[in-house]
């Protein structure tokens, strides 16, 4: 078990590395032409994995740090729907479009806020652009409970859709009126039933703890009732606080929320509950079923990390297209426009509505590596690393195994002449643990509200 005393001593703010180097990194630095040069340039054996934002929710979950849209009318729906048509048209003239579509992802906002006849338009829409979806694509949505009815998830399934995540978040009511989500335990339930009888092969439940008035106690009652639910995949996740980024943040009582060592203790229930019942702890916060892809990949060193989470999709070029999508190639990272005035009139003007991006460089591509490695894997091959990159993996991190010393020293990680390897304990703190290799890190170090908490 956790000596909690001690480990609440690295509660600091930090990355979540869904990215290196991270999106405060991006700029106008990295032009459009730039982009476009790189979109066509692309290597067209490499397959494709497609996200698309859809932006829109009735209202405000306070916790939500999404990029969202609040709406309740319909012309605004169809207007985006319109603006999508038009930016795939777009694209489809400085991409090859023909190239074998591995992963498709719908994320939000609340992608089952469009009706099922709009979702079969924008599916239909896609098709006709990127017509080679390889046999096994993994092709998933993220769905809030309490959007959804049997038309749409039936429309999904027909188009090749096989993997779901539900929001749950917590089942606790007094937790739920505080983030403005009531949702109770038969909805979630009625969602997940759905998705069984129309074939789902993966679904998920998203729970967040940090959340107020949570305690260990309440939580323990919230896991008990998610896993009756079933699911094949747990992701759960520390929630981050940041009122100076999203307003809706602000209307939560910081006084009701866990400290760090109340929040590291429900981590740690999670973990032995979970793993106590058939679960196995996979990257960041997200557990499987033995049977799962992501447990496979774990156990081969073999899983990814990109804007969508944990995938066993790597090799491919990550296209986003919506509304402050964020794309991925071998060497940038391209992000869309924030707000939707800016994202129409690229479009209205022919152009891909690109606003930022990062270019990365040979110490970039090489830290990127080490960090995703110890994100997604919990450990780093020193050899293959050194093999892949030609470098003395000590020499060129000398300062970084300096800094990780007080890590060592607590047993939350070993370095050998041949791997990095954290304790168990030590991947509750795995964005700690990776920061040292951060060379961004050093002008943020002195910001509070760079990032969310670690713990």
């Amino acid at each position: 078990m956790l000596d909690f005393a001690k480990f609440t001593k690295y509660s600091k703010p930090g990355p979540r590395y869904t990215s290196y180097p991270t999106a405060l990194e991006f700029s106008e630095i990295f032009t459009y032409d730039k982009y476009i040069n790189i979109l066509e340039a692309q290597d067209s054996s490499r397959p494709l994995s497609l996200y698309f934002h859809l932006p829109f929710c009735k209202e405000a979950c306070y916790f939500c740090g999404c990029n969202v849209v609040f709406t309740s009318k319909e012309d605004k729906m169809l207007r985006y729907i319109d603006y999508l048509k038009r930016e795939l048209k777009i694209l489809s003239s400085h991409l090859d479009c023909n190239r074998d579509v591995i992963q498709m992802h719908f994320g939000g906002g609340t992608p089952t806020y469009f009706s099922a006849e709009q979702l079969k338009e924008i599916i239909a829409e896609i098709k006709s652009y990127f017509p080679n979806f390889v046999a096994d694509a993994e092709v998933s949505c993220e769905i809030d409970p309490r959007h959804i009815n049997e038309d749409q998830m039936k429309a999904m399934s027909e188009a090749g859709f096989n993997r779901v995540s539900f929001g749950l978040q917590d089942f606790n009511e007094k937790v739920q009126k505080a983030v403005h989500r009531i949702q109770p335990y038969d909805i979630s339930k009625d969602a997940m039933d759905l998705a069984r009888k129309y074939n789902m092969i993966s679904v998920n439940v998203d729970l967040i703890y940090g959340l107020p008035f949570q305690t260990l106690e309440t939580f323990k009652e919230t896991l008990k009732q998610s896993l009756t639910l079933n699911p094949d995949r747990f992701a759960v996740f520390n929630y981050a606080h940041v009122p100076w980024l999203k307003k809706t943040m602000r209307k939560i009582d910081e006084t009701t929320l866990p400290e760090a060592d109340e929040k590291l203790q429900i981590m740690q229930y999670t973990i032995d509950y979970l793993t106590e019942n058939g679960y196995k702890m996979i990257g960041m916060d997200h557990f499987a079923k033995p049977e799962d892809d992501l447990f496979k990949a774990i156990e081969k060193g073999e899983l990814h990390r990109n804007f969508q989470g944990y995938t066993t999709r790597g090799g491919a070029d990550l296209i986003g297209i919506g509304l402050t999508s964020i794309g991925e190639g071998v060497s940038h990272y391209a992000q869309n426009f924030k707000d939707m005035a800016s994202y129409e009139e690229a479009i209205d003007a022919g152009e891909l509505p690109f606003e930022r991006g990062v270019l990365l460089n040979d110490d970039d591509m090489i830290r990127q590596f080490v960090i995703m490695e110890l994100m997604s894997n919990f450990k780093l091959d020193i050899r293959r690393f050194e093999k892949l990159f030609n470098v003395n993996f000590k020499e060129y991190f000398a300062d970084a195994i300096e800094a990780l010393k007080p890590f060592i020293e607590d047993e939350l990680v070993t370095i050998s002449d041949d791997s990095i390897e954290c304790s168990q304990t030590g991947t509750l703190l795995i964005r700690n643990i990776s920061m040292p290799f951060d060379a961004y890190m050093k002008k943020h170090v002195s910001s509070t509200k760079a990032f969310s908490k670690t713990v």
